[in-house]
C-alpha cells in the first residue's frame, strides 16, 4: 500500500488528553461531525479543567454536531474527572513511563474507553507500538483475508499487530485507511481502480465466472 498510497512520516505528537478527547468524540461518526465538536468543545473552554464540575448536559450541548452527545459528554467527563482525582492535573504524560500493555489496560479501565481508543492515543501521543483497527482497516483486512471474517474488532487489532511490522504500525495504519476511504469502501468498492485487487478475496469473487 505504500506504493500506491505514499509513506506516511510521523508527524509531530499532539496533546495526549486532546488526542484522547477527539478519540471519544470520534466515535460512530464521521471525521468531519468529530472535529467540528472538538473545535466546538475547545473553542467553548479555554483548558480541560474548566469542564471540572460542568453538568454532562451542558458539554452535550456543546459537542451535538459529534453525535452521541450525551454518552460522549460522560465520557469525557469520567475520564477528565479521574486525572483531576488520581494526578490532580489533566496530562497523560505518565502513560510515557509506562510499559505498552500497562498504559493500555490503564486507558481501557475508563469507561467507554476501548482497545482502539488506547491505541490511538499511544501510537499517535507517544509512538508507542500499537495498531488502532477502525471501521476501514477491519474492512479492508478482512476482503484481503488478513483476518478471518468471524474475528471481533478487538482480536482482529491484536492479530494485525502480530502480522504488521511495529515500525510500520503508523504508516499502515493510515495508508489502510486511506484505501478504505477512497477504493475499498463498504458499498460499491471501486474493485477495478484498486492497485491491491489481486489479493482481494472479495475482488476475486466478482472476477470468477458464473455458471
Amino acid at each position: 500500500m505504500t506504493s500506491a498510497y505514499g509513506r506516511k512520516e510521523t508527524a509531530e505528537r499532539g496533546d495526549p488528553v486532546d488526542t484522547l478527547i477527539e478519540t471519544i468524540l470520534s466515535q460512530n461518526t464521521s471525521d468531519i461531525n468529530s472535529h467540528r465538536a472538538f473545535k466546538s468543545l475547545k473553542g467553548r473552554y479555554g483548558s480541560w479543567s474548566e469542564l471540572i464540575g460542568n453538568s454532562p448536559d451542558e458539554i452535550a450541548d456543546v459537542i451535538r454536531s459529534g453525535g452521541l452527545a450525551e454518552v460522549k459528554a460522560k465520557r469525557i467527563l469520567g475520564v477528565l474527572n479521574l486525572l483531576d482525582a488520581e494526578r490532580g492535573k489533566m496530562d497523560l504524560e505518565f502513560l510515557s513511563d509506562m510499559p505498552v500493555k500497562e498504559a493500555e489496560r490503564w486507558l481501557t479501565s475508563i469507561e467507554g474507553i476501548g482497545p482502539k481508543t488506547a491505541a490511538i492515543v499511544l501510537l499517535f501521543s507517544f509512538g508507542m507500538p500499537t495498531f488502532p483497527v477502525d471501521t476501514h482497516i477491519f474492512r479492508v483486512s478482512r476482503r484481503l483475508g488478513l483476518i478471518a471474517a468471524s474475528v471481533s474488532r478487538e482480536k482482529a487489532q491484536k492479530e494485525l499487530g502480530s502480522l504488521i511490522p511495529p515500525h510500520e504500525y503508523h504508516n499502515m495504519h493510515l495508508n489502510m485507511i486511506e484505501h478504505g476511504r477512497r477504493l475499498c469502501r463498504s458499498r460499491n468498492p471501486l474493485c477495478e481502480e484498486c492497485p491491491i485487487s489481486e489479493y482481494c478475496l472479495q475482488s476475486v469473487k466478482r472476477s470468477e465466472p458464473q455458471s
